[in-house]
C-alpha cells in the first residue's frame, strides 16, 4: 500500500501500489488504470474512486447536502432504488448507498458522504459486477484506511511563516483587489484552488505555523461578505487573509494578504 495526503483537504488515504491519482478539478480519482476513467473504457481494470472535497461553511444539514449528491448521481448514471443508510468512519459520520442501475448496465456503483467540521467528502466508488470478489475488497480497504490530518507533510511558507499551497504563485495585489490604497503592505498568490478548499487549509494549518486566528468569516457566508477572511497575528504583528472566488463560477480562489504595524 502507498499513502495518498490531500494537502488541501487534509485528508489521507492508503491506496495499491499499482493505483494512480489523476484530478479531475475539485475531483480526485484514484484507479489502477486511468484509461477507467474514460467513459467508453470497455478494458478488464474497471476499478476507479472519487472523491470530491466541499466546504459546508453554511453549516447545510448533511442530509440535505446527501440528497443533492445522490440527485445528481442518479441523473449521471441514471440510477434507482436509492436506500441510504448511517455511515461512520474516521471520526466522521454521513451516509451510504448502493445504488441499483438499471439490469443493462454491467457496473456496480457505491457513495457514501462524510461530515468532518466543515468539510465533507463526497465518494463514488465503480468497477465492473462481475469483479466484484476480486475489486470490492480493495475498494473497501482504501476507503476504512481514511484519515483526517491534523497538519500536512511539505508546506512551503513565507520568509514570515506563512503557509502557502504547493500550486500558489506570486502575483501583484492590485490585479486581484484593484482598489487598495496601500499595495506595498500587501502580498498576493493566484492559485488552482477552490476557495473551500484554500479554507480547509489555512483554518487547519495557521495554527500548526505559529499564528493566532483572532476572527474567521467564512465564505460562502450569510452576510454580505463577497469572500473569506481571516484576521490573525504573528511575532506581535497584525494581518488579515482574504481568500477571494475568482475564475469561472468563482471556482478559483486567490489569496490576498495585508500587514498592518502593531
Amino acid at each position: 500500500m502507498k499513502t495518498f495526503q490531500h494537502q488541501l483537504w487534509g485528508y489521507q488515504i492508503q491506496l495499491p501500489e499499482d493505483w494512480e491519482h489523476k484530478q479531475f478539478g475539485a475531483r480526485d480519482g484514484f484507479a489502477s488504470d486511468l484509461r477507467a476513467f474514460d467513459p467508453d473504457y470497455q478494458g478488464e481494470n474497471l476499478a476507479q474512486l472519487m472523491i470530491l472535497g466541499q466546504w459546508n461553511s453554511l453549516q447545510q444539514p448533511v442530509s440535505e447536502l446527501w440528497q443533492s449528491h445522490l440527485g445528481k448521481v442518479s441523473l449521471m448514471l441514471g440510477a434507482k432504488n436509492l436506500a441510504s443508510a448511517p455511515w461512520e468512519m474516521a471520526g466522521a459520520r454521513g451516509l451510504e448507498a448502493e445504488i441499483v442501475l438499471p439490469k443493462k448496465k454491467p457496473q456496480r456503483v457505491w457513495t457514501g458522504i462524510l461530515e468532518h467540521g466543515m468539510l465533507v467528502l463526497s465518494f463514488l466508488a465503480l468497477h465492473w459486477k462481475e469483479n466484484r470478489e476480486e475489486i470490492e475488497p480493495v475498494l473497501s480497504r482504501t476507503i476504512a484506511s481514511l484519515n483526517f490530518l491534523s497538519g500536512v507533510n511539505d508546506l512551503q511558507q513565507t520568509d514570515f511563516g506563512f503557509p502557502l499551497p504547493q500550486e500558489a504563485e506570486s502575483t501583484d495585489a492590485l490585479s486581484i483587489v484593484p482598489d487598495i490604497p496601500d499595495p506595498e503592505n500587501w502580498l498576493a498568490f493566484q492559485t488552482e484552488c477552490s476557495p473551500g478548499a484554500l479554507q480547509a487549509f489555512y483554518t487547519r494549518e495557521l495554527p500548526n505555523c505559529g499564528w493566532q486566528i483572532t476572527r474567521y468569516v467564512p465564505f460562502p457566508n450569510t452576510g454580505d461578505l463577497p469572500f473569506a477572511r481571516v484576521l490573525m497575528n504573528k511575532d506581535q504583528r497584525e494581518y488579515s487573509l482574504g481568500i477571494m472566488p475568482g475564475g469561472e463560477d468563482g471556482q478559483v480562489g486567490s489569496i490576498v494578504i495585508k500587514s498592518y504595524s502593531k
